[in-house]
């Protein structure tokens, strides 16, 4: 029996803990005792609370080690590193817009009937942030100020400027702080895995809470949350990363067959960084010099998320429709400008931008309880923006290749020509 239950993966213990939340929230519901279910509120209270815990180490570290940890390498390709970080920019905003755009056009958070926060929990309060007041307030007086209140954009504005004063420091003292901050995002990435071992107990109460206190209709968002997501990434593929191939003369066929594999390990296991050795060695097969595969492909791990940062635009304001909460136009863009920084270097823990969808939520003065009811439903949707990450990470990489003169189109037509088993 016990070898039986260990056999079963964290995803099926998360859907396991979803259907019996939603089976105890809906017997409650129905026999008129809805507090059965909401007693179970402090359970994902505490998972909610562990999450909250991991916002303020994480951000620090990876943006940290992304900026100051390719210090050298930026110096030393100088060209390509523009090239490649100009690209990536443009490319993850069109995918927030994307996202923006199909999220409020499908409205898939309007009519969820959130639960209360519990008594006593910090309430989300004052005005919505305006683009004046998060200049006012966008440097910290203290970091650890900014680290207790989990105010995101103050520890991002710290992050980032000691990101860039630590990659103009050499030797030993620079190796030490990179060394600590990369231990931090390591321990914290395994933190993140600790936690979310939590996380069929949490969401199950969760669902129980919600269900119990709103009803069946939830589910019906959740679907349509999910359809949203899947469309916004067909569209993304479709205006933007099929235009872009085409531009840059991207050897369709042999990039397809390609990148086929590494995109099978990516959705399968929901992690980029799974897929990161294989993808690398196909960009190579197909003709990108190793010199650009082992500069763009790590460093778009960092700063070209662009399933990541779509998902995290449909997700946040789903969270802000299911509240009840309406954001202006400069107020949903603050927030895309948000996610645009504090994504990076996330896209290798499954369910990273979990993390970096809660810390948001808090900076915008949203309900974490939306978190709770959209991980019933995150592998659905991790499994996907992993693959689109990933994609998008080839692509670039064959772009940057083309973009620098050196890719080689007879070493693809060669690819193409070889065996499904040797390719």
């Amino acid at each position: 029996m016990w070898t039986f239950l260990r056999r079963i993966s964290l995803t099926q213990w998360i859907l396991i803990g979803m259907a019996l939340g939603i089976a105890l929230g809906a017997w409650a519901r129905w026999y008129g005792q809805p507090e059965i279910a909401t007693s179970l509120r402090p359970l994902s209270t505490t998972f909610l609370r562990m999450i909250k815990s991991i916002i303020v180490p994480i951000i620090f570290g990876t943006l940290v080690v992304g900026i100051a940890g390719h210090g050298d390498d930026m110096k030393r390709v100088g060209r390509l590193a523009l090239k490649s970080l100009i690209y990536f920019e443009i490319v993850t905003t069109l995918a927030l817009f994307i996202g923006l755009l199909a999220v409020n056009l499908v409205k898939p958070g309007v009519g969820v009937v959130l639960a209360p926060p519990a008594p006593g929990a910090a309430q989300p309060g004052g005005e919505q942030p305006t683009f004046a007041s998060v200049l006012e307030h966008i440097v910290p007086q203290s970091f650890f100020e900014a680290a207790v209140q989990n105010q995101v954009l103050q520890v991002v504005f710290f992050s980032v400027i000691f990101a860039v004063g630590l990659s103009h420091v050499r030797g030993r003292p620079k190796d030490a702080m990179l060394g600590f901050c990369e231990g931090l995002a390591e321990t914290m990435f395994k933190f993140t895995g600790i936690v979310m071992k939590f996380a069929p107990i949490g969401i199950g109460a969760a669902m129980a809470v919600t269900v119990g206190h709103g009803g069946f209709k939830v589910l019906g968002n959740l679907a349509l949350l999910v359809l949203t997501l899947y469309g916004a990434l067909v569209v993304f593929g479709l205006l933007v990363l099929f235009p872009v191939a085409a531009l840059a003369r991207v050897p369709l066929r042999p990039f397809v067959r390609a990148v086929k594999e590494p995109a099978l390990i990516a959705f399968s296991t929901t992690s980029s960084e799974a897929a990161l050795p294989k993808a690398m060695e196909q960009m190579e097969a197909i003709g990108v010099p190793r010199r650009i595969v082992a500069f763009v492909m790590p460093t778009g791990y960092s700063f070209n998320l662009d399933g990541s940062t779509l998902y995290l635009a449909v997700a946040s304001i789903f969270a802000a429709q299911a509240a009840g909460v309406h954001l202006t136009l400069g107020q949903q863009l603050l927030m895309m400008l948000t996610l645009m920084v504090t994504t990076k270097g996330v896209a290798g823990v499954p369910r990273a931008s979990l993390v970096i969808l809660a810390g948001t939520l808090a900076s915008f003065n949203l309900p974490l309880e939306a978190v709770a009811v959209i991980l019933g439903v995150d592998e659905l949707m991790d499994m996907a923006r992993t693959t689109v990450n990933l994609i998008g990470n080839c692509l670039a990489t064959v772009v940057m290749g083309r973009w620098e003169g050196e890719f080689d189109d007879r070493k693809a037509e060669a690819y193409l020509q070889q065996p499904a088993a040797a390719a």
